[in-house]
């Protein structure tokens, strides 16, 4: 068995009634922000994460939950976007999609996102 010491965890919200499209859409914006954001400030591990074979989990919170979440990411270091939609589709424009969380090492994800439940 593969163990991984590195993931992305994107957490949606929970309040949301996006179609799968839509949400799978949201999601892979923010895997790719989040990813970039760890190309400018933690190079080393989106390397290692890239080379792992760019391990993901799928969470889901409430609004308020999430922007904290990303507060705390931020706090602690660990390279993370929240995604606000254009609003040419299914919702208003700037509405907060989804807070995509690394890559990081997995014990820096886990302090924050351990107890959430996946989507």
């Amino acid at each position: 068995m593969e163990v991984f010491k590195y993931k992305q965890v994107i957490v949606v919200r929970a309040d949301l009634k996006m179609s799968p499209g839509k949400l799978a859409v949201q999601v892979a914006h923010g895997s790719i922000a989040a990813a970039e954001r760890a190309r400018n400030e933690r190079k080393g591990w989106l390397k290692a994460w890239l080379a792992e074979g760019q391990k993901k989990v799928v969470v889901k919170a409430p609004d308020e939950e999430l922007r904290e979440l990303g507060v705390h990411a931020s706090e602690l270091g660990i390279p993370n976007e929240i995604i606000r939609d254009a609003g040419l589709t299914e919702l208003p424009p700037g509405t907060t999609t989804v807070l995509a969380i690394g890559p990081a090492p997995n014990e820096f994800v886990d302090k924050l996102t351990r107890n959430l439940q996946l989507l």
